[in-house]
C-alpha cells in the first residue's frame, strides 16, 4: 500500500494494517527520490513568495499589536490612576469604565475580524501556492517554487 501523501511520514499505531492481514501496510520512505525535506522547506523559505507571506502578515500583525497593547494599557492605566473618571456615570448605572471594559471586548471582536478578513484576501491565497509547491518540490516533481 503506498500512501500519496506528502505530509505522510509514519503511520499511527494500528492504523493502515491490510483488512484482516494482520500486517502492518508498508510505510514509504520519507524521500524516494528527491531532495531531503530539510532542502525543500530552506528552499521555499528563502523564496520571494514565502517572503511575501511573511511580509504581508508582519506588516498587519506588528501595527494591530502594538495599537491593542497601547488600548490595553490605557485602559489599565486609567483604571488605576483615575478611578473617579472611571465610575463617572454615563446613563443610569452604566459608567465609564463599564464602557471601557466592553469596549475591550468589543475591540478583540474587530480585531479577530479585522486579522481573518487581512489573512483571508492578502495571504491565504499566496500561502496555498506555497504549500503545494512545497508539496511537489518534497515529491521531488521539478522545481515548482
Amino acid at each position: 500500500m503506498r500512501y500519496d501523501d506528502p505530509w505522510y511520514d509514519a503511520l499511527a499505531s494500528g492504523w493502515g494494517e491490510s483488512a484482516g492481514a494482520g500486517a502492518p501496510a508498508a510505510v514509504p520512505p520519507a524521500r524516494e527520490e528527491g531532495r531531503a525535506a530539510a532542502d525543500v522547506y530552506l528552499e521555499v523559505q528563502r523564496s520571494e513568495a514565502f517572503q511575501e507571506v511573511r511580509s504581508r502578515y508582519r506588516r498587519f500583525v506588528v501595527p494591530a499589536v502594538v495599537l491593542f497593547l497601547a488600548w490595553y494599557v490605557a485602559y489599565v492605566v486609567t483604571a488605576t490612576t483615575a478611578p473617579g473618571w472611571m465610575a463617572r456615570p454615563v446613563a443610569g448605572a452604566v459608567n465609564a469604565g463599564m464602557l471601557a471594559g466592553l469596549g475591550q471586548f468589543l475591540t478583540t471582536f474587530l480585531l479577530t475580524w479585522a486579522y481573518v478578513r487581512h489573512a483571508r484576501l492578502r495571504r491565504d491565497r499566496a500561502a496555498l501556492e506555497l504549500r503545494w509547491d512545497t508539496q511537489e518540490l518534497a515529491r521531488g516533481r521539478g522545481d515548482a517554487a
